[in-house]
């Protein structure tokens, strides 16, 4: 009987995290009930493979808890970070839409809880009711931005790169706390790739922010206390 409890109370607070999520914000409520019937949640470790490029995609998935990186590679090898995204934010969409195989890796970085949708009940959403249409296109005008954006900063100098990526990540993810806006304190190799910077560079210039107070490092959490003056630096 606990165990059944324990279950429906699960649920709900699975139901719950679906429901606050931005893309489903300002959908009605039955519309919202019947999108979201099939949903299944699963808790992931850090470090664990979500998707593989060239899988064929048969869900939409919405981070319910935790952040994940987008990754693919280049002509060289090399691993390139083309994003991060963190809690409320759906990955899987557009080999849903397109039907063709997965164009990216999708990796953990923290303890992550993640609600697969399938498919065709997305799509199925996106066809009857045009307010989900809005908020996916308003998603995919503002991840195109925020490309737009970083490649116009990869003539700049290191400091002007990184400060973007901090400004990237806490725009995306960010939450207020009374020092200011947090974000979590990912390794240097991450901040590299999302730069393409080296990662002794990357060092080298949160090392200089933090002696001059614009941001704050704990083991986990990274603080920016003014978002202004962190703006100010790109160039």
């Amino acid at each position: 009987m606990e165990d059944r409890y324990s279950q429906r109370e699960s649920n709900h607070n699975v139901e719950q995290l679906i429901r606050s999520t931005p893309f489903f914000g300002g959908l009605p409520e039955e519309i919202v009930d019947r999108a979201t019937a099939h949903i299944v949640s699963r808790s992931h470790p850090p470090n664990q493979v979500i998707l593989l490029e060239n899988d064929w995609g048969s869900s939409v998935y919405f981070i319910l808890d935790g952040w994940v990186k987008i990754r693919t590679y280049n002509l060289d090898g090399k691993e390139v970070t083309l994003n991060i995204l963190g809690k409320g934010e759906l990955f899987g969409e557009m080999a849903a839409l397109d039907e063709v195989p997965r164009s990216t890796d999708v990796i953990t970085l923290a303890p992550t809880t993640i609600g697969n949708l399938p498919a065709q009940d997305f799509v199925k959403l996106l066809n009857t009711e045009p307010l989900a249409g809005i908020r996916l296109a308003q998603l995919m005008a503002r991840r195109l931005r925020q490309v737009n954006r970083r490649l116009r900063l990869r003539e700049s100098d290191s400091t002007s790169r990184v400060a973007d990526i901090l400004l990237f990540l806490a725009e995306g993810q960010g939450k207020l706390s009374a020092e200011g806006t947090e974000i979590p304190n990912l390794p240097h190799r991450e901040l590299s790739s999302l730069s393409g910077l080296a990662r002794e560079t990357v060092t080298r210039v949160l090392s200089k922010l933090e002696k001059k107070g614009l941001i704050l490092r704990e083991r986990d959490v990274l603080c920016i206390p003014d978002m202004h003056a962190l703006e100010r630096l790109l160039v």
